[in-house]
């Protein structure tokens, strides 16, 4: 079982400052995944780098949608030279700045590219339990199990009885759950009319029902043998992580 923090690699100080205090204060987690955010200047696999210090396992995005299929993947040397030997492919969001040049590319697209030019990196695909019915995604995900998928990150979870029903879908693959607070009424609207999640009845926009769901998941994770990862986005990581961890469930 590995525990992830998503880190986001705003600038080099900042994402310095964050692994230092998870390295100092939370030994339980061993992996750092980095998304692909393209208004920062730093890309996920230099991000990475920062982290192999302190950790064996660093996990980079890559975004489909910035891949030209009739090129090598640009990112190639860099993983190679860096000895980066795990990425979690996603379709990748419209940069908001249309100079840049994105391609019809799927996410099946990459994760064929890099296991037929790089077999021996270890490749993740994502999971959007609220993207579309149960049933699509359930295809698509054995469609990027053919493709060679080697595991799976979730979109954040906030109900353990849909993390149960996906359990089951994803048994015997490797998988990581995504956890993440929602800590306030404009965080949640995002979540509802962004990502179309639908929140349990007792769900509160808070840190304190946060922390205990993340406790939870937690618990549910080591049942499982599976993985988790936390994305503290808009949150004080020390004060999450410190919750997470104080009192496990």
């Amino acid at each position: 079982m590995r525990i992830a923090i998503e880190l986001v690699p705003r600038d080099e100080a900042s994402l310095l400052a964050e692994l230092d205090l998870i390295k100092n204060h939370y030994q339980a987690v061993d992996t750092i995944n980095i998304p692909d955010l393209l208004r920062y200047d730093m890309r996920s696999w230099e991000g990475c780098i920062h982290a192999q210090s302190d950790y064996e396992f660093v996990i980079p995005h890559i975004r489909a949608i910035d891949i030209n299929l009739d090129k090598p993947l640009p990112m190639a040397d860099f993983l190679r030279e860096h000895h980066i030997n795990e990425v979690l492919v996603i379709t990748g969001d419209p940069p908001q700045d249309m100079r840049w040049k994105i391609y019809p590319t799927t996410s099946l697209d990459v994760i064929r590219k890099f296991k037929q030019e790089l077999p021996g990196i270890k490749v993740y695909a994502g999971i959007d339990q609220y993207r579309d019915s149960m049933r699509k995604e359930a295809d698509y995900i054995k469609r990027k199990i053919q493709a060679g998928a080697d595991g799976f990150f979730t979109q954040p979870f906030f109900d353990l009885r849909l993390m149960e029903i996906y359990s089951e879908i994803l048994a015997g693959q490797e998988v990581y759950w995504g956890v993440s607070p929602v800590t306030s009424e404009k965080s949640l609207n995002y979540w509802e009319t962004k990502n179309n999640v639908v929140f349990p009845a007792a769900f509160q926009p808070n840190l304190a029902w946060n922390i205990a769901f993340a406790q939870q998941a937690l618990a549910f994770t080591k049942q499982t043998q599976t993985n988790i990862y936390f994305m503290p986005i808009r949150t004080d990581i020390h004060k999450y992580l410190q919750g997470i961890f104080s009192n496990p469930v």
